[in-house]
């Protein structure tokens, strides 16, 4: 620093020169103001200090926040996530638990009251036997398959009969058939009315005047044919039918004519074929159209498809037989070296049909030899097995 040129006599004469300066304020206003200043503290210096801490600590762990709230975020995104797929995988299973079970529901229009077995993997009998009836009567309904070429016999067992005539049980719950369900024609209850005359063992049957029976060869020989198959299956009695239009004998069909009766004939010596409604694996068994001299002559026709109505052979599954026999009302048949037989549905109503067939015939049991497997389905084969009573057993209500 340049030193000054002013001496000390100079500037005091110059200090001398100034004007004057007074402080009018009170002494003791200017030492409490003084003591002030060496009291107080700035005001903002703390706040500000701590503001700077503050901002500080938060550039240090802004970064760890971050992240932090992103892996919580992520990690509840990713169980929502989650739980969004096991709410669309559980919908998903749900959905196809009711189409399974839509899928039962109408399989067991088909094949009748043996779900359970089927759901195991097991096989089961499609006909009706002596052990299901129990205090009920079976009826038989003989029902037109969707093109109207075939007859299919379709069994149920009414339990509550209260003594009724069989023609007023079979009348009444032709009303709860399900052919719709079933896979066949929608063709009962049948439009007419039919009363039974014991004395003369016929049973009488009116239509009314505007009955649609006799329009088309089809629906006239399905008619005449269900009438006559329907009142044999279910009463060995009758041998006659009569008809009669709003009263007046007789029955106008355009086809045969006009008629006033039909003889009612207990067929037998048939074969039995397999018939698959739309959507089924299980085959409903039905008679051929043509009739045997014996049981050889039927199992032989068993074995082939009759492509022209619909009809597969119904022994495929248990072929070859050998030695087939009868002996005192028994069928005997050989499995030997039919090393590729297997137990599952279809070898089960294979085996059926057979079973049927037999009591075609006038047969009442039987039996097989040489088999590789010891049971097909419900059916021990080291046992003989009795004839069913009636095919392709259904429910109804």
């Amino acid at each position: 620093m340049k030193k000054s040129e002013w001496s000390d006599r100079e500037l005091e004469e110059l200090l001398r020169q100034m004007p004057r300066i007074q402080d009018h304020r009170d002494p003791r206003d200017i030492y409490q103001n003084l003591s002030l200043k060496k009291r107080k503290r700035k005001p903002w210096l703390l706040p500000g200090i701590a503001a700077v801490a503050a901002l500080l600590l938060f550039f240090i762990l802004a970064p760890k926040l971050m992240d932090g709230t992103n892996i919580s975020f992520d990690q509840t995104t990713e169980e929502k996530s989650s739980a969004t797929k096991e709410i669309a995988v559980a919908d998903k299973d749900s959905n196809i638990l009711l189409k399974k079970e839509d899928a039962s529901s109408k399989e067991q229009a088909y094949t009748g009251t043996a779900q359970t077995e089927l759901a195991k993997g097991g096989s089961i009998k499609t006909a009706v036997y002596d052990a299901d009836v129990e205090s009920g009567k079976v009826f038989t309904y003989w029902i037109p398959d969707p093109q109207a070429q075939i007859l299919i016999p379709v069994s149920t067992i009414i339990n509550d009969t209260e003594e009724q005539s069989w023609l007023t049980v079979y009348t009444k719950n032709m009303e709860n058939l399900k052919e719709a369900e079933w896979g066949l024609s929608d063709f009962y209850p049948l439009k007419v009315t039919m009363v039974l005359d014991e004395k003369t063992n016929t049973v009488l049957v009116d239509v009314p005047a505007d009955h649609q029976y006799g329009q088309g060869a089809a629906t006239e020989t399905n008619f005449l044919n269900i009438l006559k198959k329907d009142i044999a299956s279910n009463s060995s009695s009758i041998k006659k039918i009569k008809f009669s239009t709003n009263g007046v004998p007789g029955i106008e069909l355009g086809n045969y004519g006009s008629m006033n009766e039909l003889d009612v004939v207990q067929e037998t010596k048939h074969a039995f074929l397999f018939y698959y409604p739309e959507g089924s694996e299980i085959p409903y068994l039905t008679t051929t159209k043509e009739t045997f001299n014996d049981i050889n002559q039927a199992i032989e026709a068993m074995k082939s498809d009759q492509p022209q109505l619909g009809l597969k052979s119904s022994l495929k599954p248990l072929l070859p037989l050998h030695d087939v026999s009868v002996i005192d009302k028994t069928l005997y048949v050989s499995l030997k070296g039919n090393t590729s037989l297997q137990d599952n549905q279809q070898t089960t109503t294979s085996f059926e049909s057979l079973l049927m067939t037999a009591k075609e015939f006038g047969l009442e049991k039987v039996v097989v030899k040489d088999s590789v497997l010891p049971h097909i389905g419900p059916f021990d084969l080291s046992l003989e097995q009795k004839v069913p009573l009636a095919p392709n057993l259904q429910n109804i209500d």
